[in-house]
């Protein structure tokens, strides 16, 4: 059974966020995706800076089995990303709610994230 932790909001593509208290969120794949993903070799991540639409793809991360795009959960701009993942790809597999996190970002608001609980609910269709 996958990992869900109850902190943090997560999205139907599969990506989480956590709120980090100031008005800004960090974001990864949820632990389901990157088992279902296997073992990844590389992430393509966005450049600090960047503002991105809600539900454009921005990232991609590439497994050994598949590249999949990472989707925008809100309106954002990127402040921060993790560059561990350029030498060390498989921390998302690792550690995918801790040391595997994709970006931070802000964002005027996530309305519309789901749950833990609702989450869970995605997986079992």
């Amino acid at each position: 059974m996958s990992e869900i932790r109850d902190d943090r909001k997560y999205t139907q593509t599969h990506e989480w966020v956590l709120d980090n208290g100031d008005n800004t969120y960090t974001m990864g794949i949820s632990d389901h995706a990157q088992a279902l993903l296997g073992d990844m070799v590389y992430v393509e991540l966005p450049s600090v800076g960047d503002e991105v639409n809600a539900e454009d793809e921005f990232c991609v991360v590439e497994s050994v089995k598949a590249a999949s795009g990472i989707f925008a959960p809100a309106d954002l701009e990127i402040i921060k990303t993790n560059e561990a993942l350029e030498s060390e790809p498989e921390l998302v597999n690792n550690s995918c709610y801790d040391n595997g996190w994709l970006l931070k970002f802000k964002a005027k608001n996530i309305d519309g994230l789901l749950d833990s609980d609702a989450y869970l609910n995605t997986l079992d269709d």
